[in-house]
């Protein structure tokens, strides 16, 4: 048998995957087992692998997202709660040589900035809009959000969420499918190997769009758990995200290079 040693390891020919620049050394500060962190990880990937860093632009808001700033080793700006699509159109707008993008939860693209999403969408600006949906707001007390399941517990809906005086759930990404302004729009997890690498396929996508001309937008769901706020072990969350989540929020792609799939 053959002892290899650590030279040898990490020799570039025996290398496999190495941790991309443009994530800082800080050590993460979700949640064990939140897929911020690999959310966080491909895009930082996408744009370091499509050579990206001096020219991109991200804009996250209030919630856990508004954490990405400490993560991300690129020029970030934050915006108020709901309205990064608004300051990312601005800012795309003074400067459209750049690749510009929002980072945002479903408690804030969802609820308190529905109208700039939809609107910004509508326009077609040419941004990329990358949405994380755990269905519930995570960072300030696991609230119900636009998102939250029928019949799923939160600290504000303790018995279920109840359609009936609560209202459905909000599918924001067959929304702004329907919207003319949207290029690409598609729907991704980051809870297996298999689904990070389809998630990173299409946030590479999204950005080529916005790389090679005005489009519109490209709105990226990743679809995520949050076993904080609901309460569960991370493996748990992740086998209730698949039996409970992935039903209603079904993974793949809507419309693409605008057409409705």
């Amino acid at each position: 048998m053959t002892n290899l040693t650590l030279e040898d390891i990490i020799k570039p020919e025996n290398l496999v995957h190495e941790r991309t620049k443009l994530m800082t050394d800080k050590t993460l500060s979700y949640c064990p087992g939140c897929g911020h962190g690999t959310a966080h990880h491909i895009i930082m990937e996408v744009i370091e692998e499509l050579d990206m860093q001096e020219q991109t632009i991200g804009v996250a808001p209030v919630g856990c997202s508004v954490l990405a700033y400490d993560f991300m080793n690129i020029d970030m700006q934050q915006a108020a709660h709901g309205r990064a699509p608004a300051v990312a159109t601005g800012i795309k707008r003074v400067y459209p040589n750049k690749i510009v993008f929002t980072y945002q939860g479903d408690g804030d693209l969802a609820a308190i900035g529905t109208a700039e999403t939809i609107h910004a969408c509508n326009r077609g600006e040419n941004i990329v809009i990358v949405f994380v949906n755990n269905g519930i707001y995570g960072m300030t007390g696991g609230q119900m959000a636009p998102t939250t399941l029928p019949g799923m517990k939160s600290s504000t809906s303790p018995y279920g969420r109840d359609v009936h005086d609560m209202g459905n759930p909000l599918k924001m990404t067959e929304l702004v499918a329907q919207l003319p302004g949207t290029y690409f729009v598609t729907r991704q997890a980051v809870h297996t190997p298999s689904a990070v690498r389809k998630a990173k396929r299409s946030i590479r996508k999204a950005f080529e769009n916005q790389r090679d001309g005005n489009h519109g937008i490209s709105f990226v769901e990743i679809v995520s758990n949050c076993n904080s706020g609901w309460k569960m072990t991370p493996t748990d969350s992740n086998v209730w995200m698949v039996e409970n989540m992935l039903p209603f929020y079904p993974l793949g792609d809507i419309k693409v290079d605008g057409k409705l799939l």
